[in-house]
């Protein structure tokens, strides 16, 4: 029996004991060198493991926000995330390891992990790096009193972005205020 190629796994809700097992997993970097813009996640949700794609969990407002800044042309899912490549643009997270909530991370994994990010990013090269998440900034970076927005520092040549963390949970910025953000780093990455 031969296994068909051209057939899309369909996406599937993981289970609890799929979720609670999942902080053993980490998620694949989408990551190519010279992306337009690479963009950097706090770190792993248990949703997000359990089925091993970025901005996974229901709610999360990721790829509405991609779609409505113009990022792509129709609406991904996260089972879609390597759609992304063709366009110059990528996902990565400051932290690698998988939590049910970003602030069970520690400062100094933070810090330690932003090391990693800043070699990575040296590495790869992209035109910006987009932080989703100004705390996680703040601190990775060490630049405490950094806003949404581009960052007067660089990395290498490298421009630095931050966005607000599109999690539903987050309920600072609602979807229109997200689609403007994005746009902006849209518009700016077109043009550079």
């Amino acid at each position: 029996m031969s296994i068909n190629p051209h057939v899309v796994t369909k996406p599937w809700k993981p289970t609890r004991e799929q979720l609670l097992a999942a902080t053993e997993k980490t998620v694949r970097d989408v990551i190519a060198p010279n992306l337009r813009v690479l963009f950097c996640g706090i770190n792993p949700g248990l949703y997000t493991a359990a089925v091993g794609h970025h901005f996974a969990r229901p709610g999360n407002r990721f790829w509405p926000a991609l779609y409505a800044a113009g990022f792509t042309d129709r609406l991904l899912s996260p089972f879609d995330e390597r759609e992304l490549l063709k366009s110059g643009y990528g996902i990565t997270n400051v932290v690698p390891r998988t939590t049910a909530s970003a602030d069970q991370l520690t400062r100094e994994e933070i810090v330690a992990s932003g090391d990693q990010l800043k070699a990575k990013v040296l590495r790869y090269r992209p035109r910006v790096l987009a932080v989703l998440g100004v705390g996680a900034y703040r601190t990775a970076f060490n630049q405490p009193k950094a806003t949404v927005g581009r960052q007067p520092e660089m990395l290498g040549n490298t421009v630095l972005w931050v966005l607000p963390n599109p999690s539903g949970l987050n309920a600072n910025y609602q979807a229109a205020a997200l689609a403007r953000l994005f746009s902006e780093l849209k518009e700016f990455s077109d043009s550079c």
